[in-house]
């Protein structure tokens, strides 16, 4: 089903009180019925492009939360009746799966008489998996892993060096548990660290997230650091997933939709299960029931209603009049509450940083319940954008519905290349304008998943432009880097494979969506926040608040690997320092962002604009310093240096005389101190 057939319903919904406290843990026990079943749990779900092999795309699922390492004799570990599957949309014209791969556990003792989990040579929980997989729909399914292994629990030196114990290092046990599958998969089932971090401690105190300062007097904690989790690690060519079986060099541009999935995992049951009173393992039988499930991280903890939480685990993306149901909680999310002053937002100190837009322009007010962008579909104003009334206005643009423009379209179908959902850049004030392009993870298919466009390139995770807040910072290069803001071009910008278009292991999920939910995504495309005046920088004390917010810890408590599976190996429960590190370091850096307050700035643009043989440039600079005014042209070559002197604080202006210069555009780049802070574009026409 296509959003355009769902646009009645959807127009429908009414606003509902909002019921859920604000909870984090990505999903680690989030709704009450799952919470009891740790076993089919779903934690977290990742899916990016590889690395260290850009063909192909990594999907992990993980399940198990909190995972104590020394938690024997009976160690965590995948079920026996569970059926895990991990699911790929990759045509929205077709209803349901594409692609399904589904695993199941069998678990054995090889060694009855001890009670140690491993004794010279033998495992009391030795773990194996078969791995089916399914391309039309679920219909049927071919076998692709028989008897794929599964590491043991990482207990300690003697169990596993030891001689009295597997006799090998932890590492080898893991290496010798990647296998490939027979239709070219490579697969890894097992414990790691769970690579989720997140301040629960704080969060769970009505949201009192510990900002990370630099000072360690916040005592910011990752509450997840020091437990593993087990993961279902699939590492699929590229051409397995698209849906024409194209390479990714096959792809028109780096924003190709032809190459966007959504993916989601669950967890399900036999309907029946009968307790036996020989004290043998229970019988079951019947249908399988979903129990869990996971598509966007956090939906299920910070956006569903604990009333609701339950109902949503059972339910699939493609339950289209069941996924309807839950778009309210979108459109006017609970979370917003805390961010308005009018409503609750002084009662949540550590959100204080994050307001949502009363008077964006001047005009557009998103707190919840009011209308937001919704009065462009009286008079279509919207007219050849996403915001059309013959495109998917109707949905986008709901009366007291303010979010359906931005929320419900990343986390209900994806965000497609198209006004408004561009940049700022060279939209000229106008946000519905054309802009430079951001983002394509658009996939039609009205339900939560996890989507990726896997035609945009890959990040280096050891390039200085790498950031854990994903796309936001991607935002943020597209609209001050110079080397991103001088044309509205497709250009890739770094981290524009991170979430939302898909989610890497270490992008923070937790501080982009309350970035989010506090309206950056609609400061980013021109909707800028209610302290902006025109002609002035959008870069305001406001937004600079947004962007520097963070909600503690930003890394995991080990470092991920290059190589697949990518994530840290799993903690041990007996190591040379007597136990479990369960706290992790405060960073130090006060910026994650690279991003503060405006040290100076251009004053609105050069004049005249174009321009035959000169202009002038003003701009501000809020501290004494050496300014620096270079002009390049759009092949990035220095072409003259119009302003070179050291300044008191306030206003300046600089003349450039393009004398001998041929026709075109030019960039000027300010900087302070010998650091770029602002740039303009100027045109100059004979």
């Amino acid at each position: 089903m296509t959003l355009k057939n769902v646009a009645k319903p959807l127009a429908g919904i009414a606003t509902a009180a909002l019921l859920s406290i604000v909870i984090y843990a990505s999903s680690h026990r989030e709704a009450p019925l799952i919470s009891n079943d740790p076993l089919a749990d779903n934690t977290d779900l990742y899916a990016f492009r590889c690395p260290d092999d850009t063909n192909s795309v990594a999907i992990i699922a993980n399940y198990i939360p909190f995972e104590l390492p020394e938690g024997g004799p009976n160690y965590a570990s995948f079920g026996e009746n569970v059926r895990y599957e991990i699911h790929v949309d990759n045509d929205a014209s077709k209803p349901g799966d594409e692609v399904t791969y589904r695993f199941t556990f069998t678990k054995m003792n090889e060694d009855p008489s001890t009670f140690f989990n491993i004794r010279l040579g033998k495992e009391n929980l030795k773990t194996s998996y078969m791995c089916e997989r399914s391309t039309d729909g679920g219909k049927t399914f071919s076998t692709i892993v028989t008897k794929g292994a599964v590491p043991p629990p990482n207990i300690g030196p003697r169990s596993i060096e030891g001689a009295a114990g597997l006799n090998k290092p932890y590492a080898q046990l893991v290496n010798e548990a990647i296998t490939t599958a027979t239709t070219g998969e490579t697969v890894f089932c097992g414990p790691v660290d769970d690579p989720f971090f997140v301040d629960l401690g704080g969060v769970f105190d009505l949201g009192q997230t510990r900002k990370r300062d630099g000072t360690g007097a916040d005592k910011a904690r990752d509450a997840v650091a020091g437990f593993n989790c087990h993961t279902i690690a699939l590492k699929i060519p590229i051409s397995t997933l698209q849906k024409n079986g194209k390479s990714v060099a096959q792809a028109k541009n780096i924003m190709d939709g032809d190459f966007v999935i959504g993916v989601w995992a669950s967890a399900s049951r036999p309907k029946i299960t009968t307790l036996r009173t020989d004290g043998m393992k229970p019988d079951v039988s019947g249908e399988w029931v979903q129990i869990s499930r996971i598509g966007m991280p956090l939906t299920n903890e910070a956006v569903i209603p604990v009333g609701d939480k339950d109902r949503w685990n059972a339910g699939t993306p493609y339950d289209t009049e069941r996924e309807l149901s839950y778009a309210k909680y979108f459109v006017n999310p609970e979370l917003a509450l805390y961010m308005d002053d009018s409503k609750f937002g002084g009662a949540v100190p550590a959100l204080a940083d994050l307001r949502i837009q009363t008077s964006s322009l001047g005009a557009y007010d998103f707190r919840n319940g009011a209308d937001g962008l919704y009065g462009l579909l009286a008079t279509n104003g919207g007219a050849g954008t996403a915001l059309d009334t013959n495109a998917f206005g109707k949905i986008l643009l709901q009366s007291k519905s303010p979010r359906s423009v931005d929320l419900l379209p990343i986390f209900y179908t994806g965000v497609p290349n198209l006004p408004p959902y561009q940049l700022a850049t060279g939209k000229n004030g106008n946000p519905l304008a054309a802009g430079k392009p951001l983002i394509n993870n658009f996939l039609p298919a009205l339900g939560d998943m996890l989507r990726l466009n896997m035609a945009t390139p890959v990040t280096p995770r050891d390039s200085k432009d790498f950031s854990t807040l994903g796309l936001v910072q991607c935002a943020v290069l597209g609209l001050t880097d110079p080397r991103f803001n001088a044309t509205t071009d497709m250009q890739w910008i770094p981290n524009m494979d991170g979430f939302p278009n898909g989610r890497r292991l270490e992008d923070d999920v937790t501080t982009i969506e309350l970035q989010a939910v506090s309206g950056v995504v609609l400061a980013a495309i021109g909707l800028w926040y209610d302290d902006y005046t025109p002609g002035g920088s959008p870069v305001t004390a406001n937004l600079v608040k947004v962007l520097s917010y963070n909600a503690g810890p930003d890394k995991n408590d080990k470092p991920f690997t290059m190589s697949f599976p990518y994530m840290a190996e799993a903690h041990r429960g007996y190591n040379a320092q007597g136990g479990t590190t369960v706290g992790i370091k405060v960073r130090t850096d006060e910026d994650p962002m690279g991003l503060a307050a405006p040290s100076a700035f251009f004053l609105g643009s050069n004049a005249p604009n174009p321009f035959t043989t000169s202009t002038q440039l003003r701009f501000h600079s809020a501290e004494s310093g050496r300014v620096t005014v270079k002009i390049f042209d759009m092949n990035g070559s220095l072409v003259a240096t119009a302003f070179n002197d050291a300044v008191a604080p306030g206003d300046h202006s600089a003349t450039w005389s393009a004398n001998g210069l041929p026709s075109g555009a030019y960039l000027a780049s300010l900087e302070l101190n010998g650091r770029p802070t602002a740039s303009t574009r100027l045109v100059l026409q004979h």
